[in-house]
């Protein structure tokens, strides 16, 4: 399966802060939005990401002052992105290796989604389900064996 098929299940709603937004303002869009991410973007060019992990390291080195903090100073700087043509394996690879929960997809310089744990997992039991389905039907119809006499 290609990330653009998970991107295809998953929708391709996009949030965006500026990396000058106040941190309280992300957390805001990211709460009332039920996303764990958002792709920081500055003239036009993802320069970073903002996630939950993110934003609890900031507010504990931070303090009292977290929320008038820039997401500048919280985000991941130059994330690891994906590609629309990327396989499920080396997705889930990326993740781990670099451990993002959460990676940008890029078709050359433009945002085409945020893929998350969860959405590979929920495009992993479609999957299995479909293949699961298929092969029920295979074998519900299985030829019947005629009698060699």
């Amino acid at each position: 399966m290609l990330v653009s098929e998970i991107l295809a299940i998953k929708g391709k709603v996009l949030f965006t802060v500026s990396p000058a937004k106040p941190l309280s303002e992300a957390v805001a869009i990211m709460t009332e939005q039920d996303v764990g991410s958002l792709v920081v973007f500055d003239k036009g060019a993802m320069v970073g990401l903002l996630t939950f992990r993110e934003v609890l390291v900031a507010t504990q080195k931070a303090g009292a002052d977290w929320q008038t903090l820039p997401v500048e100073q919280a985000m991941l700087k130059n994330p690891v992105a994906a590609s629309v043509n990327m396989e499920m394996d080396e997705l889930r690879r990326q993740m781990v290796e670099h451990h993002q929960r959460y990676l940008p997809v890029m078709d050359d310089t433009t945002l085409m989604g945020v893929v998350s744990f969860h959405d590979v997992a929920k495009a992993v039991l479609e999957e299995q389900s479909f293949e699961n389905r298929m092969l029920k039907n295979y074998i519900r119809n299985w030829p019947a064996e005629e009698d060699q006499a």
